[in-house]
């Protein structure tokens, strides 16, 4: 017994590769932050380097399970799987962790406006993707 699965519009395929693209680049952002080296951290100013040389493991690792589950989702959306709602509601919820980290926990270096706006954009986007990917599943788009 086959299942009717809806064919996806093209613009099913555009958001679904700028999504993957997007969490690739968080991926890259995170092995940057995650395997900087100390001559690196050393050319930063006084609180980014308490910061980066005190961060949270649990900040940390939920910097990774956003852009990790991000990436899968993004993924999993251009096979068209159901998974990927899972996969980025998962990034979502790491998303805010960390935003809750670096706004509310963290002691070590002031949050200014451009971090404060670049941290909405990437909620609002995480948000994005999981409504757009329960949208397709519930449009059948994704089996």
């Amino acid at each position: 017994m086959s299942k009717s699965v809806n064919q996806p519009a093209t613009t099913f395929w555009i958001i679904s590769v700028i999504a993957l693209l997007w969490n690739l680049a968080g991926v890259y952002a995170y092995l940057s932050q995650a395997y900087m080296s100390t001559e690196v951290i050393a050319t930063l100013s006084e609180p980014e380097q308490m910061y980066y040389n005190n961060v949270a493991a649990w900040a940390t690792a939920s910097f990774a399970t956003s852009v990790f589950a991000g990436t899968l989702g993004g993924l999993t959306l251009l096979f068209r799987k159901k998974i990927a709602y899972t996969l980025l509601f998962i990034s979502l919820i790491a998303v805010l962790i960390q935003a809750t980290y670096n706004f509310f926990i963290q002691e070590f270096m002031p949050v200014e406006n451009v971090q404060m706006i670049w941290s909405l954009v990437i909620i609002l986007i995480a948000v994005f993707l999981v409504w757009f990917s329960n949208n397709a599943k519930n449009k059948g788009i994704l089996s």
